[in-house]
């Protein structure tokens, strides 16, 4: 199991993130964690207890699907996003999400630009917040020291920056 690399595509919302993480892993023939906040609340009003439930679900499924993996594991989000959300919409942050935080090492992090429409689907709320969000988002994994690689552009300059980014770890592997 430690032999997995752990890749997480990470931004602010409607950046291609999901799209991205189902193409690679086709692309890769392995699995991908969707964002399972989706699976557990239908609109943003959401309290404490659900929060700490997406978190630990989220954790879960990363644990769960690491086991099924193909040499490397493409998750759509994290904790650090959950916990962003959880300021954002409840003001607070429940300190288990941060102990949670500390379960899962990713290789890799690659943070998703704004520079690409916003689509509506019925979950997303933030298009005028956009840039606001992209540097909360940005500033958490500067604060944390994590290396990312920032991804911009169009559909295939994306898919191009991050495969090669993929393919270089997992030859240094």
């Amino acid at each position: 199991m430690s032999d997995i690399k752990l890749f997480c595509l990470y931004g602010p919302e409607s950046t291609g993130k999901s799209v991205m993480a189902e193409a690679l892993a086709k692309d890769y023939n392995t699995v991908w964690v969707p964002e399972v906040a989706r699976e557990i609340v239908t609109s943003n009003h959401f309290g404490r207890e659900d929060i700490i439930e997406i978190g630990r679900a989220q954790t879960e499924r990363i644990f769960q699907l690491r086991q099924k993996a193909n040499k490397l594991l493409i998750c759509d989000t994290d904790l650090i996003t959950t916990q962003i959300y959880s300021r954002h919409y409840l003001k607070v942050v429940p300190p288990v999400l941060y102990q949670m935080e500390n379960m899962v090492h990713y290789d890799h992090y690659f943070l998703f630009d704004i520079d690409v429409p916003w689509v509506a689907d019925g979950m997303r709320d933030l298009n005028e917040q956009r840039q606001e969000m992209f540097n909360v988002f940005k500033q958490e994994l500067d604060r944390r020291r994590i290396v990312y690689t920032l991804v911009r552009g169009n559909w295939e300059e994306r898919l191009a920056v991050v495969k090669k980014k993929i393919n270089e770890c997992l030859i240094i592997s």
